[in-house]
């Protein structure tokens, strides 16, 4: 009801992001989802639940502080666009935020209502045409206990420092001398006294990358000052990359089809196994709506039972055995096979001359086929470097026995079509890339499970409406 309103026409252009995003999705599916969060019999109006939801979108979207968002909505025309307000209006308290967050979306299940409704819109506009769904995992690195609160609190004002030495470099004589403790409070009275200067020098302080510093350090000192002192997350685990390298956080699961929309996710702390979310990922995306038909992953999604319950779907699963269970031997040290006589051949063209079964019986896991050769000839053979050891007794080829999943698995592998489907699997990686180099998914921005399952919302959401306007673009 603003005079000032068609302003918005002149400043927002119709291709502008912001405004393109708002006429893609209805977001009165908050109210839904929020309605029994508030109190509709007493108490003063609340700040529009949209509008609180919308401002967690920005804050993902340019990977933002609560401070710096609301303080960029005070003049960013395409931002109260967005946010439905009149020009002239006055934007919340960046307090609200952490409210809004802590006491509206405790207990909701923000990460399968978000991306639901990320794919019914997607379904609505017809971008989804594949049946194949791609899984993998990415991690997120804990907040909190990376570095110790003190270091936490260094490295930021160090940042905050430098940003103002690039301004005036004589603003060292009038910062307050450094912290020489180990004790946290002697750091944040530091920092505290830090702040105070460059905010009572106004014409430095005004400056965007002084403000987005000053204020990062302002929120880390007020509002994460308790996990400061605890300086523990909880719920996060130490998860493994590689053999050699660990990282102490999350996992995010995640599943996407060929057009690269997210079509379901699970967040898990860090050392949960790969192979063991794939049912759950399958069954999230078909009720969002995804039909499936091929499941494409890495190795660690070849177990077994994952195996079986796509057989029993009737689903390719495009995911290689794992090397253990198809055999560490290269092509060139393999023997062959001699269906006719059940025997191995070696290269030399000489046949085992007898086999014997080791395990347990009656049971197919960890059993092996050895295979024995005659160590006269072997001790002759011009091939006995690297496969007989000069002085040994017998000469063994043995070979583990595979389940029937197996090896019916090692055989579709082999196919053109396993091959071709395998080339989409880089498309997950670049969408992993993404969330973590341009919404800020590589470390988390609290504590918590539940904190870390907020994060992984927001993020997915804003990557996947991304995705759905760039395709009907």
């Amino acid at each position: 009801m603003s005079p000032y309103s068609e302003i918005y026409d002149l400043v927002v252009p119709k291709d502008n992001f912001l405004r393109r995003l708002n006429e893609l999705v209805d977001f009165s599916f908050v109210y839904d989802e929020l309605n029994d969060k508030y109190c509709h019999t007493n108490g003063r109006n609340a700040i529009d639940p949209i509008r609180m939801f919308k401002y967690l979108l920005l804050k993902t979207i340019f990977d933002l502080s609560d401070v710096d968002i609301v303080e960029r909505s005070k003049y960013d025309m395409s931002f109260k666009y967005f946010l439905g307000m009149a020009p002239e209006a006055p934007v919340i308290e960046p307090s609200s935020l952490t409210k809004f967050r802590k006491l509206r979306l405790k207990d909701v299940n923000l990460l399968d209502m978000l991306i639901n409704k990320t794919m019914e819109i997607a379904i609505e506009k017809e971008v989804i045409k594949s049946n194949s769904i791609i899984v993998d995992a990415t991690h997120t690195k804990a907040r909190y206990n990376q570095k110790s609160p003190k270091e936490i609190l260094r490295d930021r004002s160090k940042k905050l420092r430098k940003s103002v030495y690039e301004i005036d470099e004589s603003m060292k004589k009038k910062f307050p001398s450094k912290s020489t403790t180990n004790e946290l409070e002697d750091e944040i009275e530091y920092c505290q006294k830090l702040m105070n200067v460059i905010e009572n020098e106004e014409t430095i302080s005004e400056y965007p990358k002084v403000k987005e510093k000053l204020n990062l350090l302002k929120e880390t000192v007020s509002d994460h000052i308790e996990h400061l002192r605890i300086s523990e997350d909880e719920d996060a685990k130490i998860g493994h990359k590689t053999r050699d390298t660990s990282f102490l956080g999350y996992k995010t699961y995640i599943a996407m089809s060929e057009e690269r929309i997210i079509t379901a996710a699970t967040v898990t702390t860090g050392e949960k196994n790969d192979g063991k979310q794939l049912e759950t990922l399958i069954e999230k995306s078909m009720e969002a709506g995804m039909d499936v038909k091929t499941v494409i992953g890495d190795a660690a999604y070849s177990e077994k039972g994952n195996i079986e319950y796509t057989r029993k779907n009737e689903m390719d699963l495009v995911a290689k055995l794992n090397p253990v269970t198809q055999g560490t031997r290269t092509k060139e040290d393999e023997f062959e096979f001699n269906k006719d006589a059940g025997m191995y051949v070696c290269k030399a063209g000489h046949m085992a001359i007898r086999k014997a079964r080791q395990g347990k019986k009656g049971v197919s896991k960890n059993q092996t086929d050895t295979y024995y050769f005659d160590v006269e000839k072997c001790k002759v053979c011009p091939f006995r470097e690297g496969c007989y050891k000069p002085g040994a007794k017998s000469k063994t080829y043995s070979v583990s026995i595979k389940s029937e999943e197996h090896s019916e698995q090692a055989k579709f592998q082999e196919t053109d079509y396993f091959k071709e489907k395998s080339k989409e699997r880089y498309k997950i990686e670049a969408k992993n890339s993404e969330l973590k180099h341009r919404h800020g998914y590589d470390v988390s921005k609290s504590s918590g499970l539940i904190g870390m399952e907020m994060q992984g919302a927001m993020a997915i959401f804003t990557v996947n409406l991304k995705r759905i306007l760039k395709l009907i673009g």
